[in-house]
């Protein structure tokens, strides 16, 4: 079972390449058990739609 540090880095890491089977199975259930969590969560997915509405400026 994860705990909450490693379920966030999972989280992040997931939001930037395809997680395997067994980290997305570890990490639903995590999130099942784990309000804390689900509520980072939500709030990661939020920020990255709000970001996505944002052009990318060139630098």
């Amino acid at each position: 079972m994860l705990n909450c540090k490693q379920a966030t880095a999972l989280m992040s890491q997931g939001m930037d390449q395809n997680l395997g089977l067994l980290q997305k199975t570890t990490l639903r259930f995590h999130l099942m058990m784990c309000q804390g969590c689900r509520n980072f969560n939500k709030q990661m997915q939020f920020l990255r739609e709000g970001l996505r509405k944002f052009p990318q400026q060139n630098s």
